[in-house]
C-alpha cells in the first residue's frame, strides 16, 4: 500500500525535477485558474509564501493579482513553531518585516495578531491531493491543526502544480479535506 510518506517523497521529487520553463508555465496556468474564483465578500485571506527552493506553487503572482483586483482584502501570514507544530497568524501590512526561518519559510517577524476565527479563506500548500480533497503536506499536521481552529464556514483552497491521485489510503480523522483545489489544468470542488 502506498502511504503518505511514499506520496510525499514521490511528489516532492517530481516537483524538484521540474525544469524552470515548466515551473513558470505551470504557475502561470495556476494563476489563471485561481483568478476564476470569486473572492468578493471576503475580508481576511490567509496565504502561504512559497519555499521557492522546493518549487512550491508560487503564490507571489496570485497575491499581487488579487491585491489589484480586490484591494479591500486583508492578507494574513503565519509564523510557524516547529517544536510545537503550531502556527501564529499576523496581518500582512505594508510595513510587515518578513524573515526566512531555518526551514526556508518566509514569515512575518511580528505584527498584529489575527485569530483563526477571523479568517474567511485559507490558501493551503500541498505536495499531492486525491479525488476526495485529502492532501499530503510535509507531514507535521500544522495546517490540519490550524484549520480545526477556524470557523466551520472557512473556505479552503489548495494549490497544486499536479493533478490528483485516486486516493490517499492512510488518511485519518485528524486530516481535514479541502473544499477546493486549483491546479494549472482544473478547479476541483469537493
Amino acid at each position: 500500500m502506498t502511504t503518505k510518506k511514499d506520496i510525499r517523497k514521490q511528489f516532492l521529487e517530481q516537483r524538484l525535477n521540474l525544469d524552470e520553463s515548466s515551473a513558470v508555465r505551470l504557475n502561470s496556468a495556476l494563476l489563471a485558474n485561481v483568478l476564476k474564483l470569486n473572492f468578493s465578500g471576503l475580508q481576511y485571506i490567509h496565504v502561504f509564501l512559497p519555499i521557492l527552493e522546493k518549487k512550491e506553487a508560487d503564490t507571489w503572482p496570485i497575491i499581487e493579482a488579487l491585491r489589484h483586483q480586490y484591494p479591500e482584502l486583508h492578507w494574513v501570514l503565519s509564523r510557524s513553531d516547529m517544536q510545537t507544530a503550531t502556527m501564529t497568524h499576523f496581518l500582512w501590512e505594508q510595513d510587515t518585516l518578513l524573515v526566512k526561518n531555518s526551514y526556508g519559510i518566509t514569515e512575518p517577524a511580528a505584527g498584529q495578531s489575527v485569530a483563526p476565527q477571523q479568517i474567511d479563506l485559507v490558501f493551503v500548500p500541498l505536495l499531492a491531493f486525491d479525488i476526495s480533497g485529502h492532501r499530503v503536506g510535509y507531514g507535521k499536521g500544522m495546517y490540519d491543526r490550524f484549520l480545526q481552529q477556524c470557523r466551520a464556514d472557512v473556505q479552503t483552497v489548495g494549490l497544486s502544480l499536479f493533478e490528483p491521485i485516486p486516493t490517499i489510503p492512510d488518511t485519518d480523522d485528524r486530516d481535514i479535506a479541502l473544499q477546493t483545489v486549483v491546479t494549472p489544468e482544473n478547479i476541483y470542488q469537493f
